[in-house]
This record gives structure tokens, C-alpha cells and sequence, in this order.
């Protein structure tokens, strides 16, 4: 076969690969989107249900012990493949998800749904493997096509998509020839969803000040606060794991876990600060929040996690950071809701270590104009978390060094 055959015949297999796991993970997300709403209202209408959680949670942990396997790594075990790759990701990982986490939201865990969305698109992406042979650099790939149709479909922002599936299996070893079909998938499973009638929450940032040097001061001193928060979400997932981790039969954690949470939440008298809580975030840009509001959800959702329900980080983090920056408009001179909207994307940052994926989700979500001001305070969180997020699987080796290395490699573009 002639070399124009061979390129010809590799671009038609990635456009297909990118077209067809596009539209399954776009149409996955959907289903998974239109559950979480449908469960997360009954929830709301039927509080009682909230009471299961021990139950729902010994289910879930028993779901995943017996049948589980490999899957239990969830969004590690897709680090894991790409930075070292073993065995196709087990194509069970996204049922098993997407059901631990719709019965996770329906008896109230704290938890977000990036966490799904990216498990279920990574199972999905990876069953090509078998059908084309992938060699290893094939497969790593076909990885990054699913992480990044599964993020953008989720949360309706195809280049954050795109660049976290990048950034997230550590740029400097990413391929030239990974950023089309992680773009491409990306995109096409952002309209695959939006096809399905499913609607993004929107935010609006009205009040954008002018750049000077009290602004700019500002959105560093945000940015490190930020910064911080994100590093107390890591460490505080780390303890809570330590202390599942010496319940021994595993499905008895997400059991002591959810007694935990009933208390909690009855002790609360509220159930703003579970599931999703999205309408507190969405209030966060508009109305003051309480002054510690970021500080519950924190614990709530780590412990949830920890415990072994399941879900995501990522639109908990949202809630922290922009009820945290909602909190910060006491003291640092920025409106109130670009406060809310630096910290909705700052502590994201600083806990994935995603910060080009953090810049590109601001300005897709608020705008050039607050995405400058998103941009300083991303950073700058991400130097101010620490040198290990809450992907323990993923490569560490500093926050200086991985600067660098996407400094060097954008270059080289």
C-alpha cells in the first residue's frame, strides 16, 4: 500500500473512531444528564429517600467488590492505561458508573458527575482498541478521544474538553497528532448531547473592571486563596480515604459512610449542600452566600467520595469555589460575581492541575473579557495547590516543571 493509501486510510479510521464514540458518549451523557435531573428532583419532592443512603451506599460498595474489579480505580484506572497501558478498560466501567452514581444522587451523596461522564466515555472510546489492534500509542489515543467527549458533553464546553483529556495525561508526553482527535470528539459529543435537548446551566458575569494594578493584585491574592482551598479538598479526600480505608470489607464503607451522612445532613437541616447543587452555585454569582457554605461542601463531598459512593469532583468544586469566592467580595475589591466566577474555575484548577483547561472553561463559560481575570486567578491557584491533586494516578513532578514543560512544548507546535 502506496504512503498516500496508508494516510489516507488513518485519517478515515480517526474520523470514524471520533464520529461514532462523539455521538455514543454524547448520546451517554444525555441519558446520564436527563437521569441526574430526573432523580435529583423526585429527591427533592420525596426527602425521605434521603434516609437510604447507608443502604444505597452497602449496595454500591457491594455492586463494585463483587463485580467490579479493575473498575473500582475509576477515573485512575484511565490514567493508569494511558500512562502505562495493560489491559483494555473493562467495558462494565460504564454501566457500573453511571449506576452508582444515579443512586448516589437519588439518596443524597454529595458528588458531582465529570467523574462519570469521563469513566463512561473512556470505556466506551476504548472498546475500539480490540476491533482495530491498537498498538499502545494507538490506545492512549483512543483514551484521550473518550476523557475528552465525556468532559465536553457533560458540561457543554468542547475546548475545556478537548485540552483536560490533553492536560490531564500530562501535556509534554501528548502527540502531535492527539490534539485533532481529542478537538474533534469533543466537539461532536458537545452537539450529540445538545441534539438530545439537553440544556447547560448558564452563567453571566455582568461587572467585568478594567486591568490595573489593584485588580490585578486582587486576582492574585483570590487565586492563592483559591489555591489553598483546593489543596485542603485534596488533603481532606486523602484523610477521609485513610479512614475508610481500615474498614476492611469495602462494602461496609459507603454502610458507615451513609449513616454518617443522614446525621450530617439532619444535624444541617438543609439538603443545599447535596448532590449537585447547582442552584447554590447558580446563587452565588447573584446573592451572598453563607460564609460557610464552601467549607461544608468540601467535607460533604469528600467524605461521600472517600466512602465509596460515586460521582465526580468537579461540579462540587464549582460549588466551593464560587461560593468561597462569592464569600471573598467581604474583602478582596472585585465584583461579587467575578469573584464567584474565579473561584468556580480556580479551585478546579488548582485540584485537577488542569490549569489550560481551567483558562479554556472560564473564558468558554463567562468570556474574553472575565476570562483574563479567570486566567490570573487559575494559575495562580495552580501554583499555590501543591504539588499532588486528586487523580493520584497522575504523573507528579512539580508545578514549576510541568510549567516548563508546557511552555517548551507549546513552542515546538
Amino acid at each position: 500500500m502506496s504512503s498516500a493509501k496508508i494516510h489516507l486510510y488513518n485519517f478515515l479510521k480517526w474520523a470514524a473512531i471520533c464520529l461514532i464514540a462523539g455521538v455514543s458518549i454524547g448520546s451517554a451523557a444525555a441519558l446520564f444528564l436527563r437521569s441526574l435531573d430526573f432523580v435529583t428532583n423526585w429527591r427533592e419532592n420525596h426527602k425521605w429517600i434521603i434516609y437510604s443512603l447507608p443502604i444505597v451506599g452497602f449496595i454500591i460498595g457491594a455492586l463494585y467488590y463483587y463485580i467490579g474489579g479493575t473498575a473500582k480505580k475509576g477515573n485512575n484506572l484511565l490514567l493508569e492505561e494511558h500512562n502505562n497501558p495493560q489491559s483494555k478498560i473493562p467495558f462494565k466501567l460504564a454501566p457500573l458508573v453511571y449506576i452508582g452514581t444515579i443512586l448516589t444522587h437519588l439518596a443524597g451523596g454529595s458528588a458531582g458527575r465529570e467523574g462519570t461522564a469521563v469513566q463512561m466515555g473512556g470505556a466506551i472510546a476504548d472498546q475500539f482498541t480490540s476491533i482495530f489492534k491498537f498498538n499502545d500509542t494507538q490506545r492512549k489515543t483512543v483514551l484521550i478521544v473518550g476523557i475528552s467527549a465525556g468532559f465536553a458533553a457533560v458540561f457543554g464546553t468542547p475546548v475545556a474538553g478537548a485540552i483536560f483529556a490533553l492536560e490531564i495525561m500530562l501535556f509534554k508526553n501528548i502527540r502531535v497528532a492527539d490534539i485533532i482527535p481529542s478537538f474533534a470528539a469533543a466537539y461532536i459529543a458537545h452537539y450529540t448531547c445538545l441534539s438530545w435537548n439537553v440544556h447547560h446551566t448558564l452563567y453571566h458575569i455582568p461587572i467585568v473592571p478594567s486591568l490595573n494594578a489593584l485588580t490585578i493584585v486582587s486576582a492574585f491574592l483570590a487565586g492563592l486563596i483559591f489555591g489553598v482551598t483546593a489543596l485542603l479538598f485534596s488533603r481532606t479526600n486523602e484523610v477521609w480515604s485513610w479512614l475508610f480505608n481500615k474498614i476492611k470489607y469495602e462494602p461496609l464503607r459507603p454502610l458507615v459512610g451513609g449513616i454518617i451522612l443522614v446525621a450530617a445532613i439532619a444535624l444541617l437541616g438543609s439538603t443545599k449542600y447535596i448532590g449537585l447543587g447547582i442552584p447554590t452555585i447558580s446563587d452565588a454569582f447573584n446573592y451572598p452566600a453563607g460564609n460557610y457554605d464552601f467549607l461544608i461542601k468540601l467535607l460533604l463531598t469528600t467524605f461521600t467520595l472517600s466512602g465509596g459512593f460515586k460521582g465526580g469532583e468537579v461540579t462540587p468544586l464549582f460549588f466551593i469555589g464560587a461560593t468561597l469566592g462569592n464569600v471573598l467580595v467581604l474583602f478582596v475589591p472585585l465584583p461579587m460575581a467575578l469573584l464567584a466566577g474565579m473561584g468556580f474555575v480556580a479551585v478546579f484548577a488548582g485540584a485537577t492541575h488542569c490549569a489550560l483547561a481551567s483558562i479554556a472553561l472560564g473564558i468558554e463559560l463567562f468570556g474574553m473579557n472575565a476570562g483574563v481575570f479567570v486566567g490570573i486567578a487559575s494559575a495562580t491557584a495552580y501554583f499555590a495547590s501543591g504539588s499532588k491533586g486528586i487523580y493520584s494516578a497522575q504523573l507528579k513532578e512539580g508545578a514549576k516543571y510541568q510549567f516548563y514543560n508546557y511552555v517548551k512544548r507549546i513552542s515546538n507546535l
